[in-house]
């Protein structure tokens, strides 16, 4: 069945479907699922089928979205539809597309309709909308999660495969875990929010649900990138997918720190994820949660709760009756914000970003619940306030600490509901959780969604060099999960592959700190193959990274085991005097986790 994005361009390229085709099956699949709840509004079904016809005069091959199908959170403008951020009295008609629809259209996608969410983006639930409530596919008293949840309601019922929300304290996240898709939530900037009503400006950013994490780096792909009418934007390179790396550290909180509101069979599941990371080959090391647990609480209880002010302030003063009970309350609390009270936070706010940053020094990634326990409609219902705040537990930090953010379906309880994880890392990793979540998604060997979707196998990564890239072997400490790799990363590196040397060399343990070995040339056949892993760096990086390098250390070039040259660390003769030749390990890697033994 075509029903991830990959395959269904796959599909429209080879002629066996056609994007109208796809297109129509949406909205008889919309009909047929009747939850009026999941949209607020539709386009004309024959306007959307027309503007799909018409692609067949472009070049497929340069539409990376050919015919795809895509539901927008109701607070991002789509030209013509109705922007109503679940508040009819706010409504506005947009003349002109968000910058992340006018860039999926550009790629192909056909925009089919809005969808519902916690009025203002303001929630984690998915039950604070005058347009009803979504049914939650996976189980239907269990709430959709918010606050993007007509979009992650839509993918997982099979709607659409690709829907847009925004996360500015998880609300990318929490629905993606709640109906067993993904959520990918980007570095702050890297996608424009041009066209996005805010929730708190500062911290929002779009969002992606789909049903694959590839399907989910493939907006990524078209979305990103700078905008000249959002201040807010960055400049920040979005590297390619990359092979799994070896030698993986992912960070899990000291014992006794994860809150679970006694919901054992969240602890369970969260468990046993971890010893599939285990199965994976990643290595899992503590670290400290509490700064990232205060830094949470700022974002409900500082200054950050006045952007949420402003932005509907005049509805307020005018008409406050429009506005959700429950989310006129907790904005309205941003009225009573000082100008000192928001100092103190920002200052407190730095401090904890320098604690929380140690967290990274020795860790590819973070893994954590997506959310700590799950509820239903009825007890969200009757306690909002408290329970929301509670599946924000591991969300509300991330956007405060600049952090990017990737939610992967885990397992479906014994109780039918699901669980998922989310991976987190530093601004401008996002290929790189990527990289691994898509092995732990593969992994998992879960169906997708609501409906019973098998998961394609893992499409081989291309690795081909791109733009002014350029190979570099790494033999030593900048190997993946070892002490100098986040030097590669900062330079926006990518892991091309793991292989060896051809059987020319010797490796010796050098006395630097940090330790660090010498790869050493010497007569053909003489020697033995060496592990190493090529990694890509942009051609500035390229530059900056080799004229740090010390000596006795250099760049020349690496014979590969199949042949190939590429440039690589090797070290000069002389540098090797009284080191100790360790050639028999094979690689660094084996001779530390050795020594370390």
């Amino acid at each position: 069945m075509t029903e991830t994005v990959a395959a269904i361009v796959a599909a429209h390229r080879a002629g066996s479907q056609s994007p109208a085709q796809t297109v129509a099956r949406s909205f008889k699949r919309i009909r047929e699922h009747n939850d009026p709840a999941i949209f607020i509004s539709l386009r004309d079904e024959k306007d959307a089928i027309a503007e799909a016809e018409r692609l067949a005069a472009k070049d497929a091959g340069a539409l990376p979205l050919l015919g795809i199908p895509v539901a927008v959170k109701d607070n991002i403008d789509v030209a013509g539809l109705p922007t109503t951020a679940a508040c009819p009295a706010y409504a506005y008609t947009p003349t002109r597309d968000a910058t992340v629809v006018a860039r999926l259209r550009q790629a192909g996608a056909i925009i089919i309709g809005k969808t519902n969410l916690d009025q203002f983006a303001t929630g984690l639930v998915g039950v604070r909308s005058p347009y009803g409530i979504p049914t939650n596919p996976m189980r239907a008293d269990l709430i959709p999660g918010g606050s993007s949840s007509g979009s992650a309601v839509a993918v997982s019922a099979g709607l659409v495969p690709l829907s847009l929300g925004t996360d500015t304290a998880g609300s990318g996240r929490v629905p993606a875990m709640l109906n067993n898709i993904v959520g990918l939530k980007p570095s702050l900037g890297l996608v424009p929010t041009t066209g996005v009503v805010p929730a708190c400006r500062t911290l929002d950013c779009v969002s992606v649900f789909s049903l694959t994490v590839d399907d989910a780096m493939s907006a990524l792909s078209v979305m990103a990138g700078p905008d000249p009418s959002d201040p807010f934007s960055r400049h920040r390179t979005l590297s390619r997918l990359s092979p799994f790396p070896q030698g993986l550290r992912l960070g899990v909180p000291h014992d006794g720190q994860l809150i679970f509101f006694g919901d054992k069979a969240q602890e369970a599941a969260y468990a046993a994820a971890l010893e599939r990371w285990r199965s994976l080959g990643a290595t899992l090391v503590d670290f400290d949660l509490g700064p990232f647990y205060e830094t949470a609480r700022l974002l409900y209880e500082g200054p950050w709760v006045a952007e949420r002010y402003l932005v509907i302030r005049n509805l307020l003063a005018s008409s406050p009756d429009a506005i959700h009970p429950v989310t006129r309350e907790i904005t309205i609390a941003g009225s009573r914000i000082s100008a000192a009270d928001t100092f103190a936070a920002l200052y407190r706010l730095q401090a904890l970003r320098r604690t929380a940053e140690h967290a990274y020094a020795n860790i590819d990634a973070l893994v954590l619940p997506t959310a700590p326990t799950s509820y239903s409609t009825a007890q969200v219902l009757a306690n909002p306030i408290e329970l929301n705040s509670r599946l924000g537990t591991y969300t509300n930090f991330v956007n405060l600490l600049d952090l990017c953010g990737l939610a992967l379906p885990s397992a479906i309880r014994t109780d039918e509901i699901p669980f998922g994880i989310t991976l987190l890392a530093p601004a401008g990793q996002d290929a790189q959780l990527a990289s691994i979540g898509r092995v732990f998604q593969a992994h998992t060997k879960l169906t997708l969604g609501a409906k019973g979707v098998a998961a394609p196998s893992l499409a081989d990564l291309d690795q081909t060099l791109t733009g002014d890239e350029i190979p570099i072997a790494v033999v030593g400490a900048h190997l993946s999960g070892m002490a100098l790799n986040g030097e590669l990363k900062e330079l926006d590196g990518r892991l091309v592959e793991a292989t060896s040397t051809a059987p020319d060399y010797r490796l010796y343990a050098l006395a630097t700190t940090p330790p660090k070995p010498g790869l050493l040339r010497v007569e053909a056949g003489a020697g033995v193959s060496i592990e190493l892993e090529v990694w890509a760096l942009p051609a500035v990086a390229f530059a900056k990274f080799v004229a740090a390098i010390p000596p006795p250390l250099s760049i020349g070039t690496v014979r590969l085991k199949d042949g190939r040259g590429v440039k690589g660390f090797i070290v000069e003769a002389a540098g090797i005097a009284g080191a100790r030749d360790i050639s028999e390990f094979g690689g660094w890697r084996s001779f530390m986790t050795k020594a370390a033994g």
